[in-house]
């Protein structure tokens, strides 16, 4: 695909978006946004820009995205949970990870990485649920599907912990996304994934300069 076929695949994507896909995004860019910010409000655009993405995901039958942003779902809710108690006791603090933390993550990374591969190469095309069919396309990239999803897993459970480690899960996550969703061409996505790249760096950069200052005045 050259630059030309890029461009007018970029155009047609934004003349065809829909007003729910943009409030998505929108919602989505907010989410990232505030989380560089250190602010609360990350969880409740994050939780809309989710529920639109499943709607979107459930008019194009796919399921299984469903099922990976459902989790989303729930660990944006465990985090807004976890985040409204240490703000009610006026603690915004960020930490780095401890070695437990750590290892945590890396074994949500391998071993999620493992379900997903396993689940998408093993994905059966029909089954049949109370008497409705359900087909499913399998994935012609498994590898890099299972790898995104594996760990985007992780940064969410260390974002919900307030812990700086989470943006170098979840750009880890990004810096693969990127080719796929060109590889799929979604070319609007690809742009979304590579500007939330960006503000994650300046995120990680923001949230070390949080640290330092806390350990300056300690």
């Amino acid at each position: 695909m050259n630059f030309q076929d890029w461009f007018r695949l970029f155009q047609e994507q934004i003349l065809n978006t829909s007003i729910i896909e943009w409030l998505a995004v929108g919602f989505g860019v907010s989410e990232v946004l505030l989380a560089k910010k250190n602010n609360i409000w990350l969880y409740p655009t994050g939780i809309v820009s989710i529920l639109l993405g499943m709607f979107l995901l459930f008019k194009a039958n796919l399921y299984a995205e469903i099922i990976l942003n459902f989790y989303y779902l729930i660990m944006s809710v465990y985090g807004w949970m976890i985040w409204k108690n240490k703000e009610n006791h006026h603690h915004r603090e960020v930490y780095w990870s401890t070695k437990k933390e750590l290892i945590i993550a890396i074994l949500i990374s391998v071993l999620g990485f493992g379900v997903f591969y396993v689940s998408l190469i093993n994905l059966p095309e029909h089954f049949v649920i109370n008497g409705t069919d359900i087909y499913f396309i399998k994935s012609d990239v498994p590898f890099a599907d299972a790898f995104v999803s594996a760990f985007a897993w992780a940064g969410m459970w260390l974002l919900a912990k307030r812990k700086i480690e989470n943006w170098i899960f979840l750009n880890i996550s990004n810096i693969v996304a990127i080719p796929l969703l060109i590889h799929k061409k979604y070319i609007m996505m690809s742009c979304l994934t590579t500007f939330l790249f960006v503000v994650a760096i300046f995120g990680y950069l923001d949230w070390k300069k949080i640290i330092n200052k806390k350990i300056a005045i300690s």
